[in-house]
């Protein structure tokens, strides 16, 4: 059975069980594959652009296969404590579903912030075609991570 995606695990739609069998966050959930482009901050400022900077970074990640820093600097606590508990570990269960990842390409369209939250709407690129979609982060100590999708 192959596994779930983070989307339905934090939508709800699984067991608590298979919901933490999931697999590379944002990057499968949104189901973004395309060439590798930075994303872009300019015209962003302040916590709007430091959190565009962990999608920045998150995408980096993805695209070199770095499973420890997707799972230590770009994925919020509670989702690392999911993958844990899935996998044994938040780095194998990325490095199972990087293995499915081509590229990754995303382009944060907007970003709201709230307090400790943002929400980042953005566009992806998947068999050619355009998908938007939105990515939550959380503000933990001085750094945004990536917590949820909607």
């Amino acid at each position: 059975m192959p596994l779930p995606t983070l989307r339905s695990a934090l939508l709800g739609e699984l067991s608590p069980r298979r919901a933490l069998a999931l697999g590379c966050a944002a990057a499968l959930a949104l189901g973004l594959s395309a060439c590798a482009k930075a994303v872009s901050t300019s015209g962003l400022q302040g916590e709007a652009k430091a959190a565009a900077e962990t999608i920045k970074n998150f995408q980096s990640d993805v695209t070199a296969g770095d499973e420890k820093k997707i799972c230590k600097n770009d994925l919020a606590r509670p989702l690392v404590t999911k993958l844990q508990a899935s996998a044994g570990s938040c780095e194998k269960a990325i490095k199972d579903q990087l293995t499915q990842v081509d590229s990754f390409e995303v382009t944060v369209e907007a970003m709201q912030v709230s307090g400790a939250t943002a929400t980042a709407h953005v566009k992806s690129i998947y068999s050619g075609n355009s998908r938007k979609g939105t990515l939550t982060l959380a503000k933990e100590g001085a750094k945004w991570k990536i917590s949820a999708l909607g």
